[in-house]
């Protein structure tokens, strides 16, 4: 992919179908288009490896077999796709936003694309190849529901990225006790850098002028989307108040669970 404005290889990430350009696009542009880029409402390209299907698999068993770790990190691998493709929508979808918000999303992408490169090559240690499991676009078929910049880290930062906080300790845990540490590794690795993502939608969701309380982070998730789904079990209390989700925040979301329940 050859572009010469942020937007046009944002838009050109998006729209692809061939695997090299999603786990190997070229480096980003440093400049936005000079006349500005109508906003845009996209969905993904897939290319023909990848198949996509509607019903969820499960993880159970992920600390038994080597298939299934390498399963589950194809999964993941595929949510740092939706995820940096994702950070390209919300730049094209939103282009009055701030200039530094969106060179954010970008930097965001690009440490996404590079999870990506180290699930990948994950995988083909255990003997498999991108495209060998089949896929789902969960966060696309969701996230496009936000109709502004604060709904938009509301959503996909404070929640689908604060949960992976979650996610990516528990999962580091379950290689850990099948006796694969380097895929422990790996999810830590991810997991403390997913921290700054965070960070960086919690700043932006106070810069926008939301308040920094769990009432008001709920109010901004558009329906049917709910805090239900933006958490692991156990919450990672540590690396949520590192990413300025604090106590009260990662109380009221225990509480709100159990009351959903």
């Amino acid at each position: 992919m050859e572009s010469t404005t942020i937007e046009e290889w944002a838009q050109a990430f998006i729209l692809s179908t061939r695997l090299s350009d999603k786990l190997e696009p070229s480096a980003p542009p440093k400049r936005f288009a000079a006349d500005g880029f109508a906003g845009v409402d996209l969905r993904p390209g897939r290319p023909e490896e990848l198949v996509v299907t509607k019903k969820a698999r499960g993880f159970r068993g992920a600390h038994r077999s080597v298939l299934a770790r390498a399963r589950a990190a194809h999964t993941f691998l595929h949510h740092e796709l939706q995820a940096a493709e994702l950070m390209c929508w919300c730049l094209l979808r939103f282009p009055d936003a701030p200039k530094s918000f969106r060179r954010g999303l970008v930097k965001i992408a690009t440490d996404e694309l590079r999870h990506m490169a180290m699930y990948r090559e994950y995988i083909e240690s255990l003997g498999y190849a991108v495209g060998a499991f089949e896929v789902r676009d969960w966060f696309w078929n969701r996230v496009p529901q936000c109709q502004s910049p604060t709904e938009y880290v509301a959503t996909m930062g404070m929640g689908f990225e604060a949960a992976n906080l979650d996610h990516s300790e528990r999962f580091a845990s379950i290689f850990e006790a099948a006796g694969d540490h380097s895929g422990a590794a790996l999810q830590r690795h991810v997991g403390q850098e997913e921290i700054g993502h965070v960070r960086f939608a919690v700043h932006w969701f106070c810069a926008f002028g939301a308040e920094l309380n769990f009432k008001e982070w709920s109010k901004h998730l558009p329906a049917p989307l709910s805090p239900m789904v933006m958490k692991g079990r156990p919450l990672n209390r540590a690396a949520r108040a590192k990413a300025s989700l604090g106590q009260d925040f990662c109380d009221e979301l225990e509480q709100w669970e159990a009351i959903g329940l």
